[in-house]
This record gives C-alpha cells, structure tokens and sequence, in this order.
C-alpha cells in the first residue's frame, strides 16, 4: 500500500487500481501505462513538479498526451515563472521515485494546479505512487485531497 492509496482510503474516497508492467516503459511511463491499460491519453495525466521564481515547489497535473507549459503553470500560481525542479529534490520533497510520483501522500503538501481538461472527465488517472500502478478517482475528488485549484497549465500548439 503506497501513502497515496492511505489517503484515499482514509478520506473514503472511491477509486480504481490498475496495473501496468512499466520494466516496459520506453521513456514515458504516462504514455505506456495509457497504452498498456488500454487508455485514452487524454485520461491518464502525469505528476510534475515545478518551481517558481520565489522557490516554492507546485505541483502541476497534465494530460500525458500533453506538456506543461511553465509560463501558464506560473500565473496559475501567481508567480514570475516557473521551472522543472530538480529531479532528486522531486524526489526527496515528494517522497516518491520520478516516473511513480502521485499527486496523492507526498511528505509535504505542495501547491498543486490540475489542468482544466479533467474537469470535464468523470475519471482520470494518476499515479498510485509507485512506478506501474495507476489510480482511477474523480477529479474533483482529486481537487478536495490535494486542495489544488484547477487552470488550463498545458501546451497548445506548435
């Protein structure tokens, strides 16, 4: 049991688990397990973390079949702008493996910004918190857990 899954579990939140052999990830563990699963892209979004000028680390939650667009990412959260953190700060700040971060039970509550494109899905899917296990929940459930605010945060075009 990952901390992500304690929290939904704990709040009495619905949710699905589904498995994935990411040993077969290529690169982009997002992409694999929509692939593996059997998924719309557009369902499955990633756990990114970023960090603004002011040196807060926010989380941003975008559709796999998407980029975070930094600059939006930053006026989402009021700040100047924003960057990729660090990988091993991810990691230590979260308390999760890149490619098995969950927006869900990290060590420490971070800002987080969902893109606009879930509201409109009955269910999305995020990392259960570790690599190969995906969390099917409502996003607006996902909202209540990590108090995050949702913004339209992903790369549209060229």
């Amino acid at each position: 049991m990952t901390p992500a899954i304690k929290v939904l579990d704990t709040a009495g939140v619905a949710y699905e688990l589904s498995r994935y052999d990411a040993s077969e990830a290529q690169g982009d563990y997002g992409i694999d397990a929509s692939r593996q699963l059997g998924l719309s892209p557009a369902t499955v979004f990633k756990t990114l973390v970023a960090e603004t000028d002011t040196h807060e680390f926010v989380v941003a939650i975008v559709p796999v079949s998407g980029r975070l667009d930094l600059k939006k990412l930053a006026a989402a959260v009021q700040a100047k702008k924003s960057f990729m953190a660090d990988p091993a700060q991810v990691e230590k700040t979260t308390g999760y493996v890149l490619g098995g971060v969950s927006p869900l039970g990290q060590k420490k509550p971070l800002s987080t910004v969902i893109d606009a494109a879930a509201e409109a899905l009955d269910q999305m899917h995020v990392s259960g918190g570790r690599r190969g296990l995906e969390i099917s929940l409502d996003p607006a459930a996902l909202a209540r857990l990590t108090n995050a605010r949702f913004a339209d945060i992903t790369a549209h075009g060229a």
